[in-house]
């Protein structure tokens, strides 16, 4: 099954610090690209790429972030997202994620707190890295 990587994991795996929280963290990316596991969405792919001043630096990553097609975001994943927002009035791309983990039945690797809360009231799962 494809996971839905969320920006806050791409960043931790980008990063490369030596905390164990990020070092498990980048680990299981690599096992999900290994393992050809890996969904990404257009939104998340902007916002990696936002903000990267070096040109050389933005080249790498784009060219990086090219290997993994973008899942289709549909009308019907904004309208979801926007439920999902009124239903826990909050902001952000998160809500994205989550309609389209829930459409594709993806479960989300992420590091964003928000998510353990969000999947208390959303037709969301977690990935935690154990299969």
């Amino acid at each position: 099954m494809k996971v839905l990587v969320d920006t806050s994991i791409w960043s931790i795996a980008l990063r490369r610090s030596g905390r164990a929280s990020h070092t498990d963290a980048a680990s299981e990316l690599a096992s999900l690209v290994a393992d050809g596991r890996v969904a990404i969405i257009g939104a998340i792919r902007q916002e990696l790429l936002s903000g990267v001043r070096e040109s050389a630096h933005f080249e790498r990553l784009r060219d990086h972030l090219r290997a993994f097609a973008d899942t289709q975001v549909t009308t019907e994943d904004h309208e979801e997202a926007a439920t999902f927002y009124n239903r826990c009035r909050a902001k952000g791309t998160d809500y994205l994620v989550c309609a389209i983990a829930a459409r594709y039945d993806f479960p989300i690797f992420t590091a964003d707190e928000d998510f353990v809360r969000f999947a208390k009231v959303l037709p969301i799962s977690l990935h935690t890295g154990d299969g």
